[in-house]
């Protein structure tokens, strides 16, 4: 729809770089926006930005039983350890939702999906391997990265920082 996305009750909500744009404003961080060209893999984009894939962070999107949800923040060399993940947050079941329910609880197609700008603030959880270099992330929209200094992009969202994470 170019600018703006239909949302379910008829309205029209900014397009997905534009809500990454204004998380990001609002957090205070800088981010340099990179277009590329569309990727069929993580592998692929980092070899088009022309880094290693572990500079590539995913945002996965993390549902509770209970219904509510979470973002952790893992990167792109390493897959989610759901035995650390559900020890760090307490609880004995986690899984990844479908496609349609993580766009309805972060307003971001898969592939897109930032905690910038996400339609609902849901904690986040980032994993300790990302720490102290410049990452490379998703910008809500499909085709554009973003790059961000990560322990800025920790401070500015309060992420709770730990081992989540196992090599793939």
């Amino acid at each position: 729809m170019g600018n703006a996305e239909l949302m379910g009750d008829g309205e029209l909500a900014p397009a997905g770089r534009e809500r990454f744009l204004a998380g990001a404003r609002a957090h205070g961080l800088d981010v340099e926006l990179v277009e590329r060209k569309a990727a069929r893999s993580l592998q692929e984009a980092a070899q088009i930005l022309g880094i290693p894939p572990s500079d590539i962070v995913k945002s996965l999107v993390v549902k509770h039983k209970d219904g509510t949800f979470l973002f952790a923040l893992i990167p792109g060399d390493r897959q989610i350890s759901w035995p650390k993940l559900r020890a760090l947050v307490g609880v004995n079941k986690l899984s990844l939702p479908p496609a349609d329910a993580a766009f309805e609880a972060t307003g971001y197609e898969r592939g897109t999906i930032t905690p910038l700008g996400s339609s609902t603030a849901w904690p986040v959880y980032a994993d300790a391997a990302m720490t102290g270099h410049r990452i490379s992330m998703g910008a809500g929209e499909h085709g554009v990265s973003a790059f961000v200094d990560s322990d800025a992009l920790i401070e500015a969202l309060g992420a709770t920082v730990a081992d989540i994470s196992d090599p793939e």
